[in-house]
């Protein structure tokens, strides 16, 4: 079957100051789960963020549905959410501030679900506490909760169950692996465990 690709990226290349990563990398994902896989240092992270926008290709281009990052890339930011695990450098707001700031950022975003995704990974009882008091599996379970709720068609995760209570990996796994998801969101994901998920496709970095 031919794969009707959702991210598209042609001819990526991206330097560290002491070493070139990507040099002419192409890679088109469709919908479903992309296992990004590969040893420590081989670029997993370095391309979710590229291909949510957080840094900046060196040459060639990224789509997504057509859309170019460098030439429309407030449309594109729009339809995608890089979810590293640190939340953004924000200490003065509150887990609720830092959830109505991206339901501003995101205004097609049901509240409702995000609701039921904060309710689902037990942070009610964080939503008045400053970013700067939670734990390290509540800064995850922040930034999943938005995850699973925004609108977007691409949804980048690094190492997503790094740091999860067995309560919110199951709801995770869950939650990744709904049909209707599948159908609709090109999901990539880089971890050092098995997802046990089911998989589009695994790249091998």
């Amino acid at each position: 079957m031919e794969l009707t690709a959702v991210l598209t990226i042609d001819q990526l290349n991206f330097n560290h100051p002491d070493r070139a990563l990507f040099r002419n990398f192409d890679l088109q994902l469709g919908t479903g789960v992309t296992w990004l896989r590969g040893e420590n240092g081989a670029g997993k992270t370095t391309l979710l963020k590229l291909a949510g926008g957080a840094l900046d290709a060196h040459g060639g281009s990224i789509r997504l549905d057509g859309i170019d990052i460098a030439q429309q890339p407030l449309a594109y930011r729009l339809q995608a959410f890089y979810c590293g695990g640190d939340l953004p450098q924000l200490p003065w707001l509150t887990v609720r501030e830092l959830l109505d700031l991206h339901l501003s950022l995101y205004p097609a975003t049901d509240a409702t679900l995000l609701d039921a995704q904060v309710q689902a990974l037990h942070l009610g009882g964080a939503l008045e506490q400053p970013l700067t008091t939670l734990s390290l599996g509540q800064h995850k379970k922040v930034q999943l909760a938005l995850a699973l709720a925004l609108p977007v068609r691409l949804l980048l995760i690094d190492e997503p169950f790094n740091g999860l209570d067995a309560d919110a990996m199951a709801h995770l796994r869950r939650q990744l692996a709904d049909p209707a998801r599948l159908a609709r969101q090109c999901i990539v994901l880089t971890s050092h465990l098995e997802p046990e998920l089911p998989l589009a496709r695994t790249v091998q970095l």
